[in-house]
């Protein structure tokens, strides 16, 4: 089955949308929140540990996982939308 340049063209351009979206989150996630706020959040405990140190060791390796499962949630569904699925 093929599509039209101009689905194509709006397919991608959704793409991408989710793709900066989820590299935005991941970034504010793994940089802001384990170095650039890191002393910030030190002052809230999370688990016993200062929450700028989780984030740094676990926290955005649970947000990227996450990340994750929506990109594939968002990715399917924007696949039926355009009726390019499985």
């Amino acid at each position: 089955m093929s599509i039209s340049s101009e689905t194509a063209k709006a397919y991608w351009s959704e793409n991408l949308r989710i793709i900066l979206t989820y590299l935005v989150i991941w970034f504010v996630v793994s940089y802001g929140c384990g170095i650039l706020f890191v002393d910030q959040l030190n002052e809230i405990q999370f688990f016993g540990f200062p929450l700028g140190f989780w984030f740094g060791q676990q926290g955005s390796i649970f947000v990227f996982v996450g990340l994750i499962w929506a990109y594939v949630f968002s990715m399917n569904k924007l696949d039926e939308k355009y009726d390019v699925h499985e």
